[in-house]
């Protein structure tokens, strides 16, 4: 959970905390929520059509994310009360196909013992936490209580809190909290099951490059496993396993903080041991705080993320913030070493509409194949090579993305990264929504995310060489549509 926006906080007699220890949302309010848009909201002019965003005001970290009966939850740190930063509480989103998203009540709210920070959740199907009442396993969320906005002010300690009806209410732990505090402003702590060692597993932020792992037989009481050092690591860890290039016998665990850098390493069910250096996961400007679905169906097998694209912004919208597109996350072998990679979920595909596709088609200098498109939402997928050409650039409604060929890299509002040709091309694929780039470089090796407002009147797209001839082996230009009804 960032705390850097702290200043943009102000109170209120209707911000103030509850002053019991547990809160239940009411399965009247939740149904209501649910049937709560009103006529042209998701509409409006700076509204992302294929990114999450709360009907209304601010929304920054993705919480608690987990598929259970169906649905995949998205909870988010959210401000019921204001369009600014602050009274942190747990929204709560569903969808069936991570991609139109049903707003419910919002799930866990502050109380005495602080505001609602980040967390995870996971399904407890072996009821070790005995919370399960009637046939199903019960959600058990696992949050951050920010005691520096209690009632008294207090330290920061973790908390849990439970369901039994598919995450529709919650009901907090009478001994909350389950960690005492121990370091700083310890928090967010991502718990998974570790079935190897038969344990919950929690990682947990304490300070400036420093984070734990904590392990619990029944998500209530908990013991120290292990420290994890991370160079100038800060806050919002994750925490899972992967198989390398498909293979499951050649596995890695990978252990990231909020600005999405990452270790890989092993892990035995105590220590995590790095084998390397601290890498990067992402090279643009508006990616931050990410995690990963808990419980996703082994028949699935995907590790699928979701991250706040702070920072942007939305002039005159009743909301404040958006989500990324949901990725799916895989390790594979580079000439650099394992390497993790991102990739748009393919359930993106079902929103395309109209195509427009070029092969083997020269583009010299001065061409502009797109000057024919236009609009606000595309899936941009290009196989370029170079050529002759010393650079190459894509302008997507006045922001450009330009490649030096000489130096094979990628250069959009002032953050480069290296790309390499895949089979002597550049590899680009391009998600355009109202107010933001996402681009996936050399297969997903290079992400670059960002948030930008065009002149609603500028949809204008254009693809140009420059110092010579480059030739378009493929490109196909899928407009999108809304996921909003």
């Amino acid at each position: 959970m960032t705390i850097a926006l702290m200043t943009a906080w102000r109170t209120s007699t209707a911000d103030e905390p509850e002053s019991g220890a547990e809160t239940k949302s009411q399965p009247e309010a939740a149904a209501a929520a649910e049937n709560s848009v009103k006529p042209k909201q998701y509409h409006e002019a700076h509204r992302p059509q294929f990114h999450f965003t709360p009907a209304e005001n601010w929304t920054n970290d993705p919480n608690g994310l987990v598929y259970f009966d169906g649905e995949y939850h998205l909870f988010f740190q959210h401000n019921p009360h204001g369009i600014n930063w602050g009274n942190m509480t747990w929204g709560h989103a569903v969808s069936s196909d991570l991609l139109h998203w049903k707003q419910l009540e919002n799930a866990i709210l502050p109380d005495k013992l602080g505001t609602i920070f980040s967390g995870s959740a996971v399904i407890d199907t072996k009821n070790s936490s005995g919370f399960q009442k009637g046939d199903d396993p019960p959600m058990v969320a696992i949050y951050t209580y920010a005691g520096d906005f209690g009632m008294p002010k207090t330290k920061f300690t973790q908390a849990i809190a439970y369901s039994n009806d598919r995450g529709r209410t919650f009901t907090k732990y009478e001994q909350n909290p389950v960690v005492e505090h121990i370091l700083a402003a310890n928090r967010d702590p991502k718990v998974i099951w570790h079935e190897p060692s038969s344990q919950w597993v929690m990682a947990l932020y304490l300070d400036v490059a420093k984070f734990v792992l904590m392990g619990s037989k029944d998500l209530k009481k908990w013991t120290k496993l292990s420290d994890v050092p991370f160079p100038k690591g800060h806050e919002c860890p994750e925490f899972f396993e992967l198989a390398v290039d498909g293979d499951d016998k050649n596995r890695r665990w990978v252990f990231w903080e909020g600005a999405g850098r990452y270790l890989l390493g092993q892990f035995d069910g105590q220590t995590f041991t790095p084998e390397g250096e601290v890498l990067r996961s992402e090279w643009g400007q508006n990616c931050y705080a990410g995690q990963t679905w808990n419980n996703i169906p082994e028949s699935d097998g995907r590790r699928i993320f979701i991250g706040w694209m702070r920072g942007g912004s939305y002039p005159e919208m009743p909301f404040n913030q958006q989500m990324t597109v949901p990725r799916e996350l895989t390790l594979r072998t580079t000439d650099d070493g394992i390497r993790l990679f991102s990739e748009p979920i393919r359930e993106l595909e079902t929103l395309r509409g109209g195509r427009h596709s070029w092969a083997n088609t020269p583009l010299a200098p001065g061409e502009n194949p797109l000057r024919s498109v236009r609009g606000d939402l595309f899936d941009i997928v290009a196989n370029i090579e170079p050529g002759a050409a010393s650079s190459i650039e894509f302008n997507i409604r006045g922001l450009p993305l330009t490649y030096d060929a000489a130096k094979q890299t990628l250069t959009c509002k002032k953050r480069s990264a290296k790309v390499p040709l895949v089979e002597g091309e550049l590899q680009l694929r391009m998600l355009v929504d109202r107010t933001s780039l996402e681009v996936f470089a050399a297969n997903g090796q290079i992400v670059m995310s960002y948030c930008f407002i065009a002149d609603p009147a500028n949809q204008d797209l254009s693809l140009t060489a420059s110092g010579g001839a480059a030739r378009i082996k493929s490109l196909d230009l899928y407009e999108l549509k809304s996921t909003w009804p």
